[in-house]
């Protein structure tokens, strides 16, 4: 199964964003019988786009195969085109991996395209497009809300063995791109 995370960095180790639409990166994982068999990291070429965003966004994920998409939350705009797509959106936070293989296995549940995170508009009580909930008369101005909080550190303080064992995953993991890249400098593949 491809599972598409919306990241920060990118990479397994990183945490899910919680923004679909203008996350960093996207990290792509292909989870076969409980386990990762290969993931790639993608630059999100319209986090900075002037409108429009998770459109587009959800259009690459479509387009790079995904069968479930994970991320904080979803905007009304991403959600209808991943709904349209038969991608399954499901809000999640914590490691891609972890979540990547939990989303795979079917242990997470899929968020409905309403429901998705963000506000779906509508005619409001004015005379135009806004949401009819103050002095706005219809043009959008009335009782905006403040955005969501971030969500809450997760779990509980973690233990330097863990730590450790993460940090020489991550040198060993620096040690092999030094490497390449030495490679690559000298002309090898």
């Amino acid at each position: 199964m491809r599972v598409i995370a919306a990241t920060n960095r990118g990479g397994l180790d990183d945490t899910i964003s919680p923004v679909f639409g203008r996350c960093p990166t996207f990290t792509v994982v292909d989870v076969e019988d409980g386990r990762i068999v290969s993931h790639e990291v993608v630059q999100n070429p319209y986090a900075g786009a002037m409108g429009g965003a998770g459109i587009q966004a959800a259009q690459l994920v479509i387009n790079r195969g995904a069968q479930a998409v994970l991320a904080g939350s979803f905007g009304p705009n991403a959600a209808n085109v991943l709904s349209q797509g038969g991608v399954q959106m499901i809000q999640a936070q914590g490691t891609v991996e972890e979540q990547a293989i939990e989303a795979a296995a079917g242990r997470l549940t899929p968020a409905t395209a309403p429901a998705a995170g963000g506000f779906v508009g509508g005619m409001g009580m004015g005379r135009g497009m806004g949401r009819g909930m103050g002095r706005g008369m219809g043009r959008g101005m009335g009782m905006m809300a403040p955005p969501p909080p971030p969500p809450p550190p997760g779990g509980p303080a973690p233990d330097p063995s863990g730590l450790a064992e993460e940090l020489r995953k991550l040198t060993s993991k620096l040690d092999e791109i030094s490497a390449r890249l030495d490679r690559l400098e000298k002309g090898e593949r």
